[in-house]
């Protein structure tokens, strides 16, 4: 952001997270709910340094008059996603380890926690909608949430994804390992009346498009 600034950089967009937001936020989360609480412990580090990048935007348009914007996306999903099962997140290793069962004619997957947390998913084309409209039409220091507007447990998702794959075996839920935040859901108001934006691909739309560009890339 500085060397954008030093540079002479007219617009700067800066992407935060929903791991952001206090552990127990109010569903659905809304901006002004930001700095109520700390983060969920396991993701408290990365969210606490987004929120960072936060006051450093809102301070540069202050101190410089620095036109930079601050945007808090849910988690992204989509072809090109990152599927190494060391460090991908919860869609494509869903969607990884299915396939991987059906190849190895497994009956079973094993998959982290209760199942009973809820998160909220955006395709990566809507992401990308809502980038480039934020950085033509919103010039504001208040941050902006960037959903879909609906709310999926991990246990309903994971039946979708084996739906989707054709995968007929069963679960096995590791309690041992940790749910993370409770609830996640995003307000989306401000974006819609700020700049336009709503998701327009279904989930159910979203999650086959991301299967066939994996099926393709592995064979």
């Amino acid at each position: 952001m500085e060397q954008a600034r030093l540079f002479g950089v007219k617009k700067f967009v800066a992407l935060g997270t929903i791991c952001s937001y206090p552990k127990f936020t109010p569903v659905p989360f809304k901006e002004g709910n930001l700095w109520d609480g700390y983060p969920e412990e396991t993701n408290a580090p990365y969210g606490l340094a987004k929120k960072m990048m936060l006051v450093q935007s809102q301070a540069y348009r202050q101190q410089y008059g620095f036109h930079s914007v601050f945007l808090l996306p849910v988690n992204l999903y989509g072809p090109g996603d990152n599927f190494d099962p060391r460090s991908s997140h919860v869609i494509p290793a869903l969607i990884k380890k299915c396939l991987d069962a059906q190849r190895n004619q497994e009956k079973e997957i094993v998959v982290w926690g209760t199942g009973k947390a809820t998160r909220e998913f955006l395709y990566v084309e809507d992401a990308a909608e809502a980038i480039l409209l934020a950085t033509e039409k919103y010039n504001k220091g208040d941050p902006i949430n960037i959903g879909a507007g609906f709310e999926v447990s991990i246990r309903e998702l994971a039946e979708l994804v084996m739906e989707l794959t054709g995968f007929e075996g069963r679960i096995i839920w590791d309690q041992t390992k940790p749910d993370g935040q409770p609830r996640r859901s995003l307000d989306t108001t401000r974006a819609c009346q700020e700049f336009g934006f709503e998701a327009k691909t279904s989930f159910r739309e979203g999650l086959k498009k991301t299967i066939e560009w994996y099926r393709e890339k592995t064979g």
